[in-house]
This record gives structure tokens, sequence and C-alpha cells, in this order.
């Protein structure tokens, strides 16, 4: 476990300061939304603990980043503003980069990776923003942004490692403390590490006893690996692209070091079903990112068994097919949609039969494959490959039961 340490003047001089998050509140307080933090029964019921989640997706451009964003953007300079600004982004940080340097009228360049969800590609380009698709992934972004900051001469807004930036994410914990003192733990996604850094900051100031858990996937677990000194290796496809960050910040390090208390990885299986719940429970969208905190609370209940747990619901910028494609996956893992195999007689009447079957007992089809050439079949022989949605997984069983009582031998696919 990382153990909590005092603020105080031995700490990093590039950190920010409880001072400077307490301003970065009072100098974004007039531009963005004070998103609610709101007590979630069903969700208190589901994880063993009270649970408070803080719905950042409801920002104008759905995620926490233009706290950050905004309070860099109005600390510039004339000379700056004019020159305007350059960052990286997988997204939401370059939306609400674009967003409100387009209201500063601040001229923006958004370098994203080749791979950014095309939601997030429109959204960024429909502020205004000069949009630069490169590399395979956001160190690779991160680079080429460097690169066309100094040779343009704008000024680089860095996605988490400026303490600017981390002192604008803080107000996060600022606005759940004031809403819900009785908070005693706070669940943070963790990419770069920029929210967790300013959350930790502000709440130890407010509450020296508060427990702050960090999350990561397993596929990109940088923080985790900073924490170790060793160097993330991460890779691969993940739900959460948002906090798909290979190396953490080298400031917001330092302050997880000192004042998080924990790390923990979730899967994409844990991030799908988190997705879900926020849908089908809160009826809101998150994005894979937005949703790890949840994740983490179902993933590992023993950690916040009993306690009063801040989530933080850090932004539903999810792209449309995706979203529908987990609601689907979840469905299959509930066993609500259901696929089989069945080899039946080739003559008329059996695919009525195993139709009307299902009809009775008030499933609903959704797929069928009807196969009667296949040579490895015998002849006079077809194969049936059928996908029918239930109601719940009981209901579910008892379709495949009648199905067999009806003289079938169904064979259960997997998903």
């Amino acid at each position: 476990m990382l153990k909590p340490a005092r603020m105080d003047a031995s700490f990093s001089q590039n950190a920010p300061t409880v001072a400077d998050i307490d301003a970065a509140a009072e100098r974004i307080f007039s531009h963005i939304v004070h998103t609610p933090c709101l007590h979630s029964l069903t969700l208190s019921r589901l994880t063993g603990a009270e649970i408070f989640v803080k719905f950042e997706n409801f920002q104008f451009t759905a995620s926490f980043k233009e706290r950050g964003a905004l309070n860099f953007l109005l600390q510039l300079d004339p000379e700056q503003r004019h020159r305007g600004v350059v960052t990286m982004s997988a997204g939401n940080h370059g939306q609400a980069v674009a967003y409100h340097a387009s209201r500063l009228g601040i001229p923006a360049t958004i370098v994203m990776p080749l791979h950014t969800p095309l939601v997030k590609v429109e959204q960024t380009s429909s502020h205004g923003a000069e949009v630069v698709l490169h590399g395979e992934a956001l160190d690779d972004a991160f680079d080429y942004a460097w690169e066309v900051a100094r040779i343009r001469g704008l000024t680089l807004v860095h996605p988490y490692d400026d303490p600017a930036v981390i002192a604008g994410q803080g107000t996060v914990a600022l606005e759940m403390l004031v809403a819900h003192p009785c908070i005693d733990t706070l669940v943070v996604p963790v990419g770069g590490g920029g929210l967790i850094a300013g959350m930790a900051l502000a709440a130890r100031a407010r509450n020296p006893a508060i427990r702050i858990i960090g999350v990561q996937t397993t596929s990109y677990p940088s923080m985790v690996a900073a924490q170790k000194g060793e160097i993330c290796c991460g890779a691969g496809n993940t739900i959460a692209e948002g906090i798909a960050v290979k190396s953490a910040g080298m400031i917001t390090r330092r302050i997880a070091r000192d004042f998080v208390d924990d790390l923990v990885l979730v899967d994409e299986s844990q991030l799908e079903r988190a997705i879900t719940l926020f849908l089908n429970v809160e009826k809101t969208v998150a994005e894979g990112a937005g949703a790890a905190a949840l994740a983490a609370a179902l993933a590992h209940p023993a950690r916040f068994h009993g306690r009063k747990v801040g989530l933080v619901l850090s932004g539903g910028n999810i792209d449309p097919n995706l979203l529908a494609s987990v609601i689907v996956r979840d469905l299959v893992r509930q066993k609500r949609i259901v696929s089989m195999r069945i080899t039946m007689p080739d003559r008329p009447g059996f695919l009525a039969r195993i139709s009307q079957t299902i009809s009775d007992l008030g499933a609903n089809v959704l797929e069928v494959d009807h196969r009667r050439l296949s040579i490895a079949l015998p002849v006079r022989s077809a194969t049936l490959e059928l996908t029918f949605e239930a109601r719940d997984a009981i209901h579910g069983e008892a379709v495949v039961a009648a199905i067999v009582a009806a003289g079938f031998d169904p064979v259960i696919l997997p998903p």
C-alpha cells in the first residue's frame, strides 16, 4: 500500500499547492458545469458500500478534462493567446482544449492518435480546432505535438503533467466533499495521473484521513509500474482508451507516491459491466475510462465494504457502435441472449416446431441460419443455428428445456 504523507514545504515545487487548487476553483467557477454528486441506492446494494457518483459526463464536452484545460488557458499571457496552443489527446482533453480555446479566441491544434474513436475526433474538430491524427498511441502523438509546438511557437497544454492542469482537476474533489462531507474514500480513474493527483491534494487538505484509490486497466498499468520503479509496457486494445497511457507523469507520480493509498487494476469485462450498469441503473452514458471507478468497486468489494465511497464518472464520450456492442455482449453474459445449434431431419414442419416452441414461451428469435446442403451432415438432415432473446437467464433455460422436451438435442454455443 502506498503511504500518505503530510503536505509540507519539502514537497516538490513543481506540484500545485492547495492554494492553487482553491484559486483554480474560483477561476473556472463561472465557465464549467458544477456536476451533481449523487447517492446511488442500487450501486450501493451491489457493492456493499455507500456509493456517491460524481457525474463529470455532464460537462459540456462530457468529461472532467475541461477543468484543467480551462485553468491552464485562463493563465496564458496575451502573446501566448495570440500564437495559440497545441496538445496531444486520446479525445477528452483535446475536446476540452478545443472548446475553451474557441470560447477564449485562442487558436488550437489537437494531435490525436490514429485510432482515436471517430466520435471524439468529430467532436473535437466541431469546436473549430485543427485536428491532426498521428501515431499509434498517445506517446507518438505527444512527440509530434512537442515538434509542432517548437516549429510553430505554440504553447503546449499537457493533458496531465502540468501544475495548472492538475490544480484544475483537483476541483472535482472539492465539489464532491462539499456535496457529501461524509465521503471517506475516493476512487479515481488513472491514466497519466492528473485527475488523481489534483483530487488527492485537495481531498487530503480537507480530510487528512480520507482514502484515495486509483484505478487502471490491466493493459495499461502505467502508474502502478511507476510506483515500482518500472517502465510500463502497456499495449493492446482497451475500451478505456482515455486512460491507456504508457507513462505516468513525473509530477503526478510523485504526488501519487505520497498521497494515494492504493492502486487497483480492472480488466475489460469488468469495465464493460460497469458501463452497462451505469446505463441500466443510473440511466447515464459512461465511456470505458469513465466507468473504471465503478468497475473497481465491483471487482474489489472487500476494499470498499461499509465505506462511504465517492466514484468519479470521469467521461461519457463513447462511440455509439462500441456502446451497442458492449450492451449486446452484456446480454450474452447474463444469458439473456442464447445461441444454439440443432441437428434435425430435413423434412417439413421441424423448423416450424422449434419456432413455435420458442414463441409459446415468449422468447424472441434474433437470428436463424438454416443449413441443409452441408456434406458434413447425413442426407436428409439439416443444421439450425438459432439465437434468441430471453427475459433473464432462468427464462432462457426454460426455453432450452422446452426445445429438449419437443424432441431436439440443442448444443449451446459459447459466447
